[in-house]
């Protein structure tokens, strides 16, 4: 029996390590974890609430744009006044611009600083963000800019770019939210957005107007939170999956599809329904940006924190499943 023991052992050991082996070449393996000492990097804002993170690389720098979540320890519903941005060399250390853009710097908006994302073009810096309309019922989308991409921002239009008339596939009026852009190769600036809708156009070179039609896409159990971007020849088309949310996603050689399905990239996060991603790629790595709701002692679905994983690629273009951890990036 001793025997039969030791040898049950050494085949488990041995499955063990053949496990490990294959582990640290997968999506769950995180380099600079496995490489010595490490610190506990994730949350990465510490001294405030942050949810919807959007990330933009310009230069040397990484600037994070996220919404600040507000809320008391007793109130169930997002209080978001402002945005907030960060910027870092090494995806470790972030130093905060406050405050680049408030719900107020609206004239037409009412309230709510819900889920945007800023992009550069010839210099310029454009604000696509969320906001509850005024005038119009129900979520809007506005444009604001900089010369700068920590601020300040101004309302670019002194109107929205899209209200919820302009979108009929649902009779909710929260389907406007959560805008994604890109410019692409040639050019071309493209818009995507939408809660249980997945919406998309063309923007004009001036990026402050449609061009053209609003499109949309048929993705399985999307809900919201797309994120839009390309690398090498594959489109990407990242979204939050079913509630409470996963994050999915879909790949096309086409920016208008077909777009095929891929499957999970990440799992529900920590002590928070919702998620919301931004992919990037930053001196040669690319990382997966997201929020949580884990910070002690009071964090949760309305009190989140931006968090940073490595994100990997396979060798057909996929994307490997992240992994969350607590250690996040390291030197």
């Amino acid at each position: 029996m001793k025997n039969i023991f030791l040898i049950l052992c050494t085949v488990v050991l041995f499955s063990s390590c053949k496990a490990i082996k294959i582990d640290k070449n997968s999506a769950s393996a995180n380099e600079e974890i496995n490489s010595g000492t490490t610190t506990f990097n994730n949350p990465i804002i510490k001294g405030k609430y942050t949810g919807d993170p959007a990330a933009l690389v310009y230069k040397d720098k990484v600037y994070l744009y996220a919404g600040h979540d507000e809320a008391p320890n007793d109130f169930n519903f997002y209080k978001m006044n402002e945005w907030l941005v960060y910027s870092s060399s090494d995806m470790i250390h972030w130093e905060e611009h406050p405050v680049p853009l408030k719900v107020t710097d609206f004239a037409w908006a009412s309230s709510d600083a819900w889920a945007a994302q800023v992009i550069e073009r010839n210099g310029k810096f454009y604000w696509y963000v969320t906001v509850s309309h005024g005038a119009i019922n129900g979520k809007a989308i506005g444009v604001a800019v900089s010369d700068s991409p920590t601020g300040p921002f101004k309302d670019a239009l002194g109107k929205a770019l899209v209200t919820n008339d302009m979108t009929t596939q649902t009779k909710i009026d929260w389907d406007d939210i959560d805008p994604t852009v890109m410019i692409d190769d040639d050019g071309q600036a493209y818009l995507f957005w939408g809660n249980s809708v997945c919406h998309y156009a063309k923007l004009k070179e001036n990026m402050l107007e449609l061009d053209g039609p609003i499109k949309t896409i048929s993705l399985p159990n999307y809900t919201e939170a797309p994120w839009i971007h390309k690398k090498k020849d594959w489109y990407y088309l990242s979204y939050a999956y079913q509630f409470p949310e996963k994050i999915a996603y879909a790949m096309s050689k086409s920016i208008n599809g077909p777009w095929e399905y891929k499957g999970i990239l990440n799992e529900i996060a920590g002590n928070s329904n919702t998620n919301h991603q931004a992919i990037i790629e930053f001196k040669g790595k690319d990382y997966f940006i997201y929020h949580n709701g884990a910070t002690q002692p009071d964090g949760g679905s309305f009190r989140r924190s931006v968090c940073i994983d490595r994100l990997y690629y396979n060798e057909n273009g996929t994307m490997k499943r992240v992994i969350m951890t607590s250690e996040g990036i390291q030197k």
